[in-house]
């Protein structure tokens, strides 16, 4: 997979993508916001009239002043309210757009190559990047208005005094050079905080989800001392991002404010000699606090973008072989009216009769692990059991089967008709599976089997007592309604996996993957598992992981890998006659283990 950290992504034309998105109201963004930034040219043309009117005429009332400066300050109000509020609305589509094309591309890849990072750093790219991208978008209407104002405000000071005019410009100029020329730096300075931000996040969620283990082990205080490592690069990294961001904000205002003594000294010459009005001198201070402003919006707006752009290559690395621009692809996102209800899997089709297995292979980037050529043949209704040594490669032969990582080569047959995108097809009503690591979400046990389906009771109990959960569920305290916690942290292990196989029951999928359900069930309570599949699920396909005993001597059929290829196949009794150490690989006399 290529890593998109190091590869410049289009940053002007992912944005265009983003205001097309919702043209209309970013065209109205722009309307308002250069509307409101245009509006002060107004009363600066008033008080230039007033303060001339008034060298002339001592006695001229300022009442009609008042009332036109009071009549501009609520219509310049209602413009901005309108603008705050349009802003909110594409602000939000656009990052809704970005969080939802990333989601989307994420669940496309097969399923155990979709995520490198952390939890933490993905959260990071989730929330900050995309809300700076946001933020970079919106002070493009900004930038606008600024530029707007400011051909407005020079075409007037130019026709008055074209010396001051250029002193009053001449700070933009150099604020734009020098962000221009600190755009390297503020990439990498903004690169290396987001990076360490996601490092301290990942270790936290990780820390987290494994207190168990680190109080097993022993490790809080290296766990802390780890932390405060993490903490204390972050904090170098960050502070050094902000330094550079007040930096450039110091040097821009300071810019501004040398500009504006120049420009009073030599406003004050122009009186005396009478080649400025009392007027025209109060029109361009009148102006100095809007053109300060419309420097500082171009300076730091060249900032963000390079900012934006850090942004956007971190949220392309995370969509795989996708260009750029899917992170922008226009789609339904539903934000208004009623939400639709979730669709349920109509994967449905042929029944399975019969799954073929041809020269499947798929070996792990950077190592010799992995399978290689398998042939494996599985018919419907069978009990057909992957076995072998740590290592073997019976994890990796499911995933590559099901998609979850994409095959070196070889194919899958359904029926004889060869799967093209297995990752897709073998999905329920078609197959489910569960992991030898079940993820739960943190959510009631009824929403963890359910899943947006709509099942009634009667089926999740019935799914419930088929993985052999019903005693545990009678113990909870409020049944189907019981909160198991972040990654189902309430549970053990052993509730863990058997929650993940009801939800599997729930399904009723035509063929059933497991993999090493033993990893955590003792003996009887995985003996009592497969009777009652194959009581009360006659006629499943199943295809299972194990070393136990109480599977191994119910299997049709044994696949005994080694080194990532079948060394034999055969029933119980003919693999233990005829394999050497085949014994070694199966246990079925050890203490049970806690459920």
């Amino acid at each position: 997979m290529t890593d998109r950290t190091t590869t410049r992504v289009p940053t002007w034309r992912l944005l265009r993508g983003l205001m097309r998105y919702a043209p209309w109201r970013y065209a109205a963004n722009i309307a308002l916001w250069a509307t409101m930034w245009l509006m002060p040219v107004i009363p600066a043309l008033i008080t230039q009239a007033f303060f001339d009117r008034l060298q002339t005429e001592p006695g001229f009332n300022a009442a009609t002043l008042i009332a036109m400066l009071v009549a501009y300050g609520f219509a310049r109000l209602g413009v901005m309210v309108l603008g705050m509020w349009n802003d909110i609305h594409f602000a939000y589509r656009t990052s809704s757009l970005l969080r939802t094309n990333m989601l989307e591309r994420v669940y496309e890849m097969p399923g155990a190559q979709a995520v490198h990072e952390s939890p933490g750093e993905m959260i990071s790219r989730f929330r900050e990047d995309v809300e700076h991208v946001e933020e970079a978008l919106a002070w493009t209407a900004d930038l606008v208005g600024t530029l707007v104002f400011s051909i407005a405000a020079a075409w007037i000071m130019l026709s008055i005094d074209a010396r001051m005019t250029l002193l009053v410009f001449a700070p933009l100029v150099v604020m734009v050079v020098t962000a221009e020329r600190l755009g390297g730096r503020i990439r990498r300075y903004r690169t290396e905080a987001r990076e360490a931000t996601g490092q301290i996040t990942g270790m936290l969620g990780e820390a987290l989800g494994s207190v168990q283990s680190i109080k097993v082990a022993g490790a809080e205080k290296s766990t802390l001392v780890e932390f405060r490592r993490l903490n204390e690069v972050r904090r170098h990294k960050m502070v050094r991002d902000r330094v550079l961001t007040a930096m450039l904000e110091s040097v821009f205002w300071n810019l501004l404010n040398i500009g504006v003594g120049l420009i009073l000294v030599v406003g004050a010459g122009s009186l005396s000699d009478g080649s400025l009005t009392i007027g025209d001198f109060a029109l361009f201070v009148y102006f100095l606090d809007f053109v300060t402003d419309t420097g500082y919006f171009v300076g730091m707006f060249v900032a963000k973008f390079k900012q934006a752009g850090v942004s956007l290559e971190r949220m392309a690395a995370i969509i795989g072989d996708a260009p750029p621009e899917a992170l922008v692809d226009r789609r339904q996102l539903h934000l208004t009216g009623p939400h639709p209800e979730p669709v349920p899997t109509t994967a449905g089709g042929e029944p399975l009769r019969h799954l073929e297995v041809r020269g499947l292979s798929f070996v792990y980037p950077g190592s010799n692990a992995g399978v290689r050529d398998i042939d494996l043949s599985v018919p419907a209704g069978s009990f057909t059991v992957i076995t072998g040594r740590v290592g073997s490669g019976k994890t990796t032969l499911l995933r590559a089967l099901l998609g979850l990582v994409s095959p070196d080569g070889g194919e899958v047959r359904w029926n004889g008709r060869v799967v093209t995108n297995p990752d897709d097809f073998f999905v329920p009503p078609r197959a489910a599976y569960v992991p030898q690591v079940p993820r739960l979400f943190s959510m009631p046990l009824r929403d963890n089997l359910l899943m947006g389906r709509h099942d009634d009771e009667d089926a999740l109990y019935e799914a419930v007592r088929a993985a052999a959960f019903e005693r545990d569920l009678d113990a909870m305290p409020h049944g189907l309604d019981t909160l198991v916690g972040p990654l189902g942290m309430r549970l053990s292990g052993g509730q863990v996996q058997r929650t993940a196989t009801a939800r599997m029951f729930v399904r009723r999928p035509d063929l059933l993957v497991i993999d090493d359900l033993s990893s955590a069930l003792d003996v009887e309570t995985e003996r009592t598992l497969w009777e009652r599949l194959f009581r009360e699920h006659a006629g499943a396909t199943a295809l299972v992981v194990s070393h136990r005993r109480p599977a191994l001597q119910r299997a049709d059929r044994i696949v005994l890998l080694e080194n990532g290829e079948i060394a034999a196949v055969g029933t119980f009794d003919e693999l233990q006659a005829s394999v050497t150490g085949f014994r070694e690989l199966w246990t079925g006399e050890e203490p049970a283990a806690v459920p």
